[in-house]
């Protein structure tokens, strides 16, 4: 991955011991190529083990047999986005944890990665935290864990009829994945080579254990779950809330720090947050890790968390940075992956189609990083034997009618668009007049195939069009000096 982590003492340049609190200065993360060092819990004051060998843990482009991912680098440069499947988490069998990361900024293709590689580790030490202080029976043990001296952690207590209808798992995990978040977001702030002034992250993550899900949201990135109704059809239940500056109390919450939200004139729909006496930075999200430029003025880290059910009606989850969701509805996403030619290719078929959205939607626009998680809630071998029963019953259909009407025209270009079992149709309908002469074709639907294919010698770009939403659109006048240069610091 080109991140390697190394933990060197800079007054001793010796490799320190596990006895640092929290989050330690003299813990250096080095970018490096090729190699690969041991990193370190700046959060847990203890070893973690080498990323690469932890079992069960994806984290780029490919699946598993419950789980795919993928991603892809948009118009804007780097890829900034970052995944995460973790299978067996905290070494349970039943446990699974995905997330999301969408980073912004100079330097948010570093804090997403930071954040995927740190947070699952100070997780999992917060859990076994809290474990150990329910055991010894302390009352206090909640409260201690998320209630810190600023006040919007102390505002997400449960209350009591909380706890009689949520099940024993829920609390310790809320209260684990509250003081990870802050203790993540700490370690930004003091981090060495990290700049996070104007930089960040979106994270949007789901933990799965056995049929109880917790989804924590920081941001605008968003999990959609898959699941059917009475008449037993498709539909998506959004599990996050866009957690936009417009929203009444992300505003109050930022205006009462002083801190302003408006939108200009040329995206009237899109709210941003701004510094009190300078149009900078504009950020376009009430919540994120790091851009510690506004963590005085509203901005904060604190993870939006609710719990949900599952069922046997559930089919898959879906989380996906606003790459996706600019242009797919949450329905559309869902038949994407529903009809996608096996779970392998789920992801990437829902990151291809969106790609071939913001080119027929916005084909002036630079189209966004886009990265994509699916977790698969049917057991394997049950979704392979419907599978194979749909596939029979299909066949058995088509050679009926064939036998039936014949070997007329009408019926052989029917069959020609239907039997593509390796084509993806998208959802939704598109004019003709609206696509491109590449994608024309005489039937009424477009193959996701067909529509993603480019001819060689037509090459399609939108780097010089304008970008539709940027994340971040300007950096304070006071940050532009050196880049590495430690005088941001004392605007922390």
């Amino acid at each position: 991955m080109g991140l390697c982590h190394s933990k060197i003492d800079k007054t001793t340049r010796k490799e320190t011991g596990a006895t640092s609190t929290t989050t330690s200065t003299a813990t250096v993360e080095r970018q490096c190529s090729g190699q690969r060092r041991r990193p370190r819990d700046l959060n847990s004051a203890g070893e973690i083990d080498e990323i690469q060998q932890v079992g069960g843990r994806l984290v780029g482009n490919g699946s598993s047999e419950i789980a795919c991912l993928y991603t892809q680098q948009g118009k804007k440069g780097t890829n900034q986005d970052a995944m995460l499947v973790w299978e067996n988490f905290c070494s349970r069998s039943d446990t699974v944890l995905c997330g999301v990361f969408d980073g912004h900024g100079p330097f948010g293709h570093m804090v997403s990665k930071r954040v995927r590689d740190v947070l699952p580790f100070t997780l999992s030490t917060q859990l076994k935290t809290t474990s150990g202080t329910e055991q010894s029976g302390s009352k206090n043990g909640l409260k201690s864990a998320t209630c810190v001296d600023e006040e919007q952690w102390c505002e997400y207590q449960p209350g009591e009829k909380d706890e009689k209808l949520l099940p024993e798992m829920y609390l310790p995990l809320k209260q684990a994945l509250l003081k990870s978040c802050q203790l993540m977001d700490i370690e930004l702030k003091t981090h060495p080579t990290i700049n996070c002034f104007c930089s960040g992250t979106t994270s949007v993550t789901v933990i799965k254990q056995g049929k109880d899900l917790v989804v924590g949201n920081v941001g605008d990135s968003r999990a959609v779950l898959a699941t059917r109704d009475q008449e037993d059809a498709l539909i998506a239940v959004q599990l996050t809330i866009d957690l936009k500056p417009d929203l009444p109390n992300e505003s109050a919450r930022i205006q009462k720090c002083k801190g302003r939200v408006f939108a200009l004139q040329d995206e009237p729909e899109v709210a941003r947050v701004w510094l009190p006496n300078s149009d900078s930075p504009g950020l376009a999200m009430a919540r994120a890790f790091g851009d510690f430029c506004l963590k005085d003025y509203g901005l904060i880290s604190v993870p939006d968390i609710n719990y949900h059910r599952l069922t046997e009606r559930d089919q898959f989850i879906i989380l996906a940075t606003d790459g996706v969701w600019d242009v797919l509805s949450n329905k559309e996403a869902v038949d994407v992956v529903a009809s996608a030619p096996s779970r392998n290719t789920a992801a990437r078929a829902l990151v291809d189609t969106a790609v071939r959205a913001w080119r027929l939607k916005y084909p002036t626009s630079k189209n966004d990083d886009c990265a994509v998680v699916c977790l698969f809630l049917e057991d394997t071998s049950a979704a392979a034997s419907v599978e194979v029963s749909e596939t029979v019953n299909h066949s058995h259909k088509e050679s009926t009618e064939s036998g039936t009407i014949g070997s007329s025209k009408d019926c052989d270009k029917k069959e020609e668009t239907s039997t593509g079992t390796d084509e993806i149709v998208p959802v939704w309908e598109i004019k003709e007049e609206n696509m491109p002469e590449s994608c024309r074709i005489d039937s009424k639907k477009t193959t996701l195939a067909e529509c993603i294919l480019v001819k060689d010698d037509e090459e399609w770009s939108a780097l010089e069009g304008l970008t539709r939403v940027n994340s971040l659109l300007s950096i304070p006048r006071f940050f532009s000096g050196e880049l590495r240069s430690s005088s941001w610091r004392k605007w922390l």
